[in-house]
């Protein structure tokens, strides 16, 4: 009996261990499943990247250094000597006026979430960066990092329309229509191809701006040619840049910042950034040498505007590109880009009479379509690129690209002939044959840009 209930106390105290045991156990893994559950919910929140985000700082600076002072040194020296404030005023305004429209409102619509209708447009959300704060990432880098990046793109693009009415559009009409602009043409074509809109979810490869920028721009620029009438003496008059010193110092700078254009556009240092600089710099040089050489075939002589005007038709041809392509796609771009862009230069002002003041249709729009489409045939991986969507193939890619320049195109042609009436009705756009003749810099700034 005695022994019986030893062994009966034994067992009794066994199992009162062993539950002891598992209640332990059981707690211990309770316990670290608490304390495990924020650090898997943490792991799945955006990490700022540091090389990514010097990289994008660095982008941001380079873009902005086109405009400023690249393009507007590149403009003012092509005009006539009597309207160079005017060219630099135009730049430097642009700048200004688009930085606070795209805080108020233009940055929302361009990237921010529509909701129902975000196929179309990003909502007011984010209107004035509201929810934009020091933490808030935007893929690996700060929001406000990126929001500044798309803001330098936003700033150059009614710029480079700028060369289209150079010489003979009011300074007020100037400044009502690139904000309107911005507003309807570049913010919501911005929004389809970058900000999950209908053409990117179509799958539109657009690595840096083929469409939002160049076509854009292009075309917008060829509305306003037509729209605001000849240049007084044109095209009889000779007409030839003032300081092409100027001018070609304003290129080396596009080409310099054109680096953060492209490879900025990866939004990472990573391998994809360093190809697209690569092609970049390889579609400048082919642009360049490609101008240059079927101008001296044509008329005996290489220029200076020539090689430098390729080189910047080269770089608005690879941008759509530069990311999708490898070397050898880069090399036939930047070729046919040069060639293309001369030859429609010359049917621009020689055959069809079009004032396009500085060839800003010619060479950003025909480019941009040219680099569009070619961007569906040499991302091709047989070709050195990074290949098709699963399923895709280049025809179908190719229709894809065509339906992107064609909405592209019929937008900005559409948007910007109502836009350009609208401001003239209430402001006016061009100045009286008078005010052209005395020049811009006077009539509208009284400044003068040089005082021998």
């Amino acid at each position: 009996m005695e022994a019986s209930k030893i062994s009966s106390d034994a067992l009794f105290i066994s199992r009162i261990r062993i539950h002891r045991h598992f209640l332990l156990a059981t707690g211990l893994v309770l316990v670290a499943l608490l304390f495990h559950a924020p650090i898997a919910v943490a792991a799945e929140l955006p990490k700022l990247d540091a090389a990514n985000t010097a990289w994008m700082l660095t982008s941001s600076v380079l873009v902005l250094f086109m405009t400023l002072p690249g393009l507007a040194l590149f403009y003012a020296g092509l005009v006539g000597a009597r309207n160079v404030l005017s060219v630099l005023m135009q730049c430097f305004s642009i700048t200004c006026v688009v930085t606070l429209a795209w805080v108020v409102v233009a940055y929302s619509l361009a990237f921010g979430d529509g909701g129902a209708l975000n196929a179309w447009y990003g909502g007011f959300a984010k209107s004035f960066m509201s929810g934009i704060e020091l933490k808030t990432v935007k893929g690996t880098i700060p929001e406000t990092v990126f929001a500044m990046f798309q803001l330098t793109f936003a700033i150059i693009t009614p710029a480079l329309v700028i060369g289209a009415y150079a010489e003979r559009v009011r300074y007020s009409g100037m400044l009502l229509f690139s904000l309107l602009w911005l507003l309807f043409v570049y913010v919501p074509i911005a929004h389809w191809v970058w900000g999950d809109g209908w053409l990117q979810k179509m799958g539109l490869m657009d690595f840096a701006g083929g469409t939002v920028v160049h076509l854009n721009a292009g075309m917008a620029s060829l509305v306003c040619a037509l729209v605001l009438g000849r240049r007084k003496g044109f095209p009889d008059t000779h007409m030839p840049p003032h300081n092409l010193t100027m001018s070609v110092s304003g290129a080396c700078m596009l080409w310099v910042g054109w680096f953060g254009f492209n490879a900025g556009s990866a939004l990472a240092a990573d391998g994809s950034a360093g190809m697209a600089m690569l092609a970049t710099h390889i579609g400048a040089a082919t642009g360049s040498l490609a101008w240059m050489f079927c101008e001296w075939v044509r008329y005996g002589k290489p220029s200076v505007l020539g090689i430098v005007t390729g080189m910047v038709a080269g770089l608005g041809t690879i941008t759509p590109a530069s990311g999708f392509v490898g070397p050898l796609g880069a090399l036939v771009i930047g070729a046919a880009a040069g060639v293309a862009c001369f030859f429609a230069t010359n049917f621009m002002k020689r055959s069809l009479g079009v004032d396009d003041s500085l060839d800003v249709f010619p060479v950003h729009g025909v480019g941009g379509m040219l680099g569009t489409t070619l961007t569906g045939v040499f991302a091709a991986a047989s070709l050195g690129g990074v290949g098709y969507s699963e399923g895709g193939t280049m025809g179908s890619q190719v229709l894809v690209q065509l339906t992107g320049v064609l909405a592209t195109a019929v937008w900005s042609g559409v948007v910007t002939f109502v836009l350009l009436k609208v401001s003239d009705v209430l402001v006016g756009l061009r100045v009286t044959a008078e005010e052209e003749t005395e020049g811009l810099d006077t009539v509208l700034h009284n400044e003068k840009g040089y005082n021998l």
